[in-house]
C-alpha cells in the first residue's frame, strides 16, 4: 500500500521505496503564472481526491544551456523538464509517525539555473542514514525570481518570497511527514547557501529553521536596489520596453524573457557592474548584507556550519582554455581589477605563501578566495559573536579529473551520499577512501542538524578552529592563514 499524508490543501500518495516514504513534485504555493507571474507566492488551492506524488514537478524556467566541466558528469543531471509552473517541494522520510529532525535544502545554479529534483540532492540516504526528514525545493530564478521593479505588480525578491513559503509550508505539514517543526535545518550551496545567509537576517523567516548550513556562499554581497534596478532596465530596454510598459513583461513568452535574461547577464559581466538577476537589498523584506546582519545579532544565538571547499574557482578555471597561457603581467592586471592597488602586496603574499605556484595557480588561489572562502570566514566570524554553536570546514578532497582539484561543488556527492548518481565517479571519485570521507560528512551534518554540534571544536576568532575534510580529516587551527591575512580590509566578492 502506498503512503499517504493529509495537508490542509488534500490528500497526497506517494512510493514506498525501501524504508522511506517519498513524496514528490508537491505545490507549496499556486502556479507563479498569468497575473502571478512576478508576484508574492499564493497559498495553493486545495483540491479533491487523492494527489498523486511520484513524480518531480518542473524546474523553474532556465535556459538550456549545460556547461561540461568534467567528461560524463554533469551538474545538473535530474533538471529535466522546466516550466514557470515550478514551485513544488520533495520530501524523503523514514516515517509518517514521530518527530525526526527535518533538513530543507536550497539548490544552487547562480540563481540561474538548477533544481530540488537533481540527482546529487537525492534526499534517500541522509534520511535513511540519519532517521531524518528531508526536503528539497524549487524556487524561481533569475527574472521572474529577482526582478529589481519598484512597481506594486512586481514583488521583490520574489525567488526569496518562495523561499520563506518553503519553510512555512514545512512549519505547517512537517508533523505529516513524521517531521519535527521545531527542529528544522535550512541547508544550501553556491546559490542556495546565499540565500540561507540571506534568510537568516530576514525578519519575515525568524523562527521558521532552526539551525542553518552555508556550503560556498555564505557572506557573499548582494546587489543594491540601485543595481538592482539597472539590471531591470536594461532587461525592459532588451525586450523594447521601458518602465511606463513594464506591465508588457506579462504577457511575454517564457522563451523571450529567458533569451534576453541571457543577454543582459552577459552584458553585466562585459561591463563589470557587479550584480545579476538574484537577491537583492530592498529594504524590506532583505534589510542588509549578510556579514552585517549577522554581525548586528540578527541570528543571534542560532546554530551555524558554514564552509567552502579549498579550490573554488577550478570549476571554472578549466572551461578557460587562454588561462593557460596566464604571465605574470596578466595576473597583476586581473587582481588590480579585483582590489586596485593593494594587487601588488596581494599577489607577493600569495607568492610568498606558495612559492612553487605559477600565475595560474596564483591566480585560482585568489579568485577562489575573494569570491567564496573570505566572504564565508566573515560571515562565520560576525556569527561567532552571537552564537556558541558556530563550526567551520575546509573540504579539499580531490576530483580525480584533471585540472578540478578540490572545485566547487565537490562536497555534494559526500554530504548526500549521491556517489553512486550517474557520472559522480568522474566528478569526485570512488573507492573506499571516497565512502568514508561520505560517512564522515553525511555524520557531521546529521548530528549538526539533530543537535546543533557537527562533532569539533566552535569556531573562535581567536583559535580558527577548521574541520579539513579531505584525504584525512582533522582539526586545523587557521588554514592557510597568510592568505587570509591578506585580505583584511580588501573587499571581497
Amino acid at each position: 500500500m502506498e503512503p499517504t499524508v493529509e495537508l490542509s490543501s488534500g490528500r497526497l500518495s506517494g512510493s514506498s521505496e525501501g524504508p522511506l516514504s517519498v513524496f514528490r513534485g508537491i505545490p507549496y504555493v499556486r502556479p507563479p503564472i498569468g497575473p502571478l507571474r512576478f508576484g508574492p507566492p499564493r497559498p495553493p488551492e486545495p483540491w479533491t481526491g487523492v494527489r498523486s506524488a511520484t513524480a518531480f514537478g518542473p524546474a523553474a524556467a532556465q535556459s538550456a544551456i549545460d556547461v561540461t566541466y568534467v567528461p560524463g558528469f554533469s551538474l545538473w543531471e535530474g533538471i529535466g523538464e522546466t516550466s514557470e509552473d515550478c514551485l513544488t517541494v520533495n520530501v524523503w522520510t523514514p516515517g509518517l509517525t514521530g518527530r525526526r529532525p527535518v533538513l530543507v535544502w536550497l539548490h544552487g545554479g547562480a540563481f540561474l539555473k538548477g533544481a530540488g529534483s537533481q540527482a546529487l540532492y537525492d534526499g534517500a540516504t541522509l534520511a535513511r542514514r540519519g532517521d531524518v526528514v528531508v526536503v528539497t525545493a524549487n524556487y524561481r530564478l533569475g527574472a521572474f525570481g529577482f526582478l529589481g521593479l519598484d512597481d506594486d505588480r512586481f514583488a521583490a525578491n520574489a525567488g526569496v518570497l518562495d523561499q520563506v513559503a518553503v519553510l512555512e509550508w514545512v512549519a505547517e505539514h512537517a508533523s505529516a511527514f513524521g517531521g519535527d517543526p521545531g527542529n528544522v535545518t535550512l541547508m544550501g550551496e553556491s546559490a542556495g547557501a546565499v540565500s540561507v545567509a540571506a534568510l537568516l537576517t530576514a525578519p519575515r523567516a525568524a523562527g521558521l529553521f532552526h539551525r542553518a548550513v552555508a556550503q560556498s556562499g555564505a557572506g557573499r554581497r548582494l546587489p543594491t536596489a540601485g543595481q538592482a534596478a539597472e539590471m531591470a532596465d536594461r532587461l525592459l530596454a532588451r525586450l523594447g520596453l521601458d518602465r511606463s510598459r513594464a506591465g508588457g513583461l506579462f504577457a511575454l513568452p517564457t522563451d523571450k524573457l529567458l533569451s534576453a535574461q541571457v543577454a543582459v547577464s552577459v552584458d553585466v559581466r562585459r561591463d563589470d557592474i557587479g550584480a545579476g538577476f538574484q537577491p537583492w537589498i530592498d529594504g524590506g523584506l532583505l534589510r542588509s548584507q549578510a556579514v552585517d546582519g549577522l554581525a548586528a545579532g540578527c541570528a543571534a544565538g542560532l546554530p551555524f556550519l558554514a564552509g567552502t571547499t579549498e579550490a573554488e574557482m577550478n570549476l571554472w578555471r578549466v572551461l578557460e582554455a587562454g588561462l593557460r597561457q596566464l604571465d605574470e603581467d596578466g595576473l597583476a592586471g586581473r587582481v588590480q581589477r579585483l582590489v586596485g592597488e593593494a594587487a601588488g602586496d596581494l599577489v607577493a603574499a600569495y607568492r610568498a605563501a606558495r612559492p612553487s605556484a605559477g600565475p595560474v595557480e596564483l591566480w585560482a588561489a585568489i579568485w577562489s578566495d575573494r569570491e567564496f572562502r573570505l566572504p564565508s570566514l566573515r560571515a562565520t566570524e560576525a556569527q561567532a559573536g552571537h552564537s556558541g554553536a558556530t563550526f567551520s570546514y575546509l573540504f579539499t578532497w580531490p576530483s580525480p579529473a584533471p585540472g578540478i582539484g578540490s572545485c566547487h561543488g565537490i562536497e555534494l556527492p559526500f554530504v548526500f551520499g549521491t556517489l553512486d548518481s550517474k557520472g559522480a565517479d568522474a566528478f569526485a571519485g570512488s573507492g573506499p577512501a571516497a565512502e568514508a570521507l561520505a560517512t564522515r560528512a553525511q555524520d557531521a551534518w546529521l548530528a549538526f542538524a539533530r543537535t546543533g554540534d557537527p562533532g569539533w571544536p566552535r569556531y573562535d576568532p581567536s583559535t580558527r578552529s577548521t574541520m579539513v575534510l579531505g584525504e584525512t580529516c582533522e582539526v586545523t587551527e587557521d588554514p592557510m592563514p597568510a592568505e587570509r591575512l591578506a585580505w583584511d580590509g580588501l573587499p571581497t566578492a
